[in-house]
This record gives C-alpha cells, sequence and structure tokens, in this order.
C-alpha cells in the first residue's frame, strides 16, 4: 500500500504507538510534548516504519473529548514529527474535523477505528476529507453491541462491505487502504481470539492488513506483563502475512518479525 511518499507491500511492519492522551490504557505509552521528539527517534531508531499518534483514549470506558479538543492535544505534534522525521504520519481519530486539521498539516493516513461509519454528517465526510487530500486511511472493524452469531466473520465481513463502499463512492485510492480486524473493540475476550487465529479471512478483500493488539487486556493480568502474549500475536501476523502490527513496543516486536521472517526462508 502507499502511505504519503513510501510503499508498502511485502513482509510485516512496524506501527509505533504515541499516546499524547492523560488516560491511556497503557500509562508508559503516554507521551507529553516535551518528550516527543525523543520518543519518536527512539522508535525510528528501533524499527518503526509508520508513527500513529492519538489525542484520545478507547480504551474500554473512555470518557470521550470533543473533536477540538482532540485537535489541540495533537497538534504541536503533527507539525514537529512533519518537520523532523521522513516518516509517514498516522493520525488515529474517527472525528472529521481531527482528520482534515491533520491532513492539511501533512499527516499522511487516518487510523479510523470507525471505519469511515461514525459521522452521518454529509457536510464534512470523513471519507470524502480523505480523498480530497489523497490520504490513506486504516479501516476498523467496529461494532456498538457484541455480536452474538456462531461467526463473528459475517457481521465483520458486512462491517467492511460498508466501509469498502464508502470509501469507493468517496474517491479513496485502493491502493491506500488497510483494513484491521478491531481486537478489542465490539468483542468479547474469546472472540478477539478467534478474529486473531483466523485473521487470514480478511485476506478475502485483496488488501493488506494491519494488526493491532498491543497489550490489550484480552492478554488477562497486568497491562505491563503482556509483552509476551504480544509477541505471540505478532508472529502470527507475520505467519498470515499481515502488513503492519500496530504496536507500544518497537524494537522487540521488530526483532520478533526478524525472527520470524527468518525461520519462514528455512
Amino acid at each position: 500500500m502507499k502511505i504519503g511518499k513510501f510503499s508498502f507491500y511485502n513482509g510485516t511492519h512496524v506501527m509505533a504507538i504515541i499516546n499524547l492522551t492523560p488516560d491511556s490504557f497503557y500509562a508508559a505509552s503516554r507521551t507529553a510534548n516535551d518528550e516527543l521528539i525523543s520518543r519518536v527517534q527512539k522508535a525510528v531508531s528501533d524499527g518503526a516504519e509508520v508513527i500513529d499518534i492519538g489525542g484520545q483514549s478507547t480504551r474500554p470506558g473512555h470518557t470521550a473529548v470533543s473533536a477540538q479538543e482532540e485537535w489541540q492535544r495533537i497538534q504541536n505534534a503533527v507539525t514537529l514529527i512533519k518537520n523532523n522525521f521522513d516518516i509517514p504520519l498516522s493520525v488515529d481519530t474517527y472525528y472529521p474535523y481531527v482528520a482534515q486539521k491533520a491532513l492539511e498539516n501533512g499527516a499522511d493516513l487516518i487510523n479510523d477505528i470507525w471505519g469511515l461509519q461514525f459521522s452521518e454528517d454529509k457536510a464534512c465526510d470523513m471519507a470524502k476529507i480523505i480523498a480530497q487530500y489523497g490520504a490513506s486511511v486504516c479501516i476498523m472493524h467496529n461494532q456498538s453491541k457484541l455480536s452474538s452469531d456462531k461467526d463473528l466473520f459475517d457481521d465483520m465481513f458486512a462491517f467492511f462491505d460498508k466501509s469498502l463502499d464508502i470509501a469507493a463512492k468517496a474517491g479513496i485510492d485502493k491502493e491506500k487502504i488497510i483494513l484491521d480486524g478491531g481486537i478489542g473493540f465490539g468483542k468479547t475476550c474469546e472472540q478477539n481470539f478467534y478474529v486473531v487465529e483466523n485473521y487470514e479471512k480478511l485476506h478475502k478483500y485483496n488488501l493488506p492488513l494491519l494488526l493491532g493488539t498491543s497489550r490489550k487486556s484480552m492478554f488477562g493480568g497486568n497491562v505491563e506483563d503482556r509483552l509476551a502474549p504480544t509477541l505471540q500475536t505478532t508472529r502470527q501476523a507475520v505467519q498470515k502475512e499481515v502488513l503492519f502490527v500496530r504496536v507500544h513496543d518497537v524494537k522487540e516486536n521488530r526483532l520478533t518479525i526478524k525472527q520470524e521472517e527468518a525461520k519462514n526462508l528455512k
């Protein structure tokens, strides 16, 4: 896929999470403005190929903030990253207002946890904004209610069908779309593992995939102790030909990817 001036087609790559929120579920990922440059520099040095910033926590039980406050939290970060690093910048938002502001200031990808389906305001439609700026988009599966279907993928396919129809009608370049199965969103713990175990089903769309499991509650225990199971899902991502993993711990995940890819070459 294309993200800004960069192209990604083979292997598994790392998207680094940089949280600009006071309430992200993993405290160690919270980044103050005065340490942003050093955080991004470390992520790049450790092997990140995309930086993903967010100004609102979407953890279970989070308190939503306004679009204006979300943009205020990330505005300086967008400018600093684009001025200091030659790396694609992803912005994690479902607000069309924030997406437009971020793209105006050089962001390359909008990471939308509602898969272009959050805003019903056609005057500021998320998909149209992304298309207008020729940007890339990560379309994530989400739902307000837990599915009772025997096979959650039926719901996921219906969701992605709708999102991709929205994207096509808006004129988003298919080469700039990546799909995310939405681990931890609108799913039970068992469903999260089921989706990971069967992630290859999403290849039916012939689009690149992103997996985001980093330190999530599906692994149980304390968030500080969830690196090992995260790395196991990263191994699965390599095996299932997932293009990106979105993670907190860049160095460890990059090493795991290299090791798994080396095994596959034998």
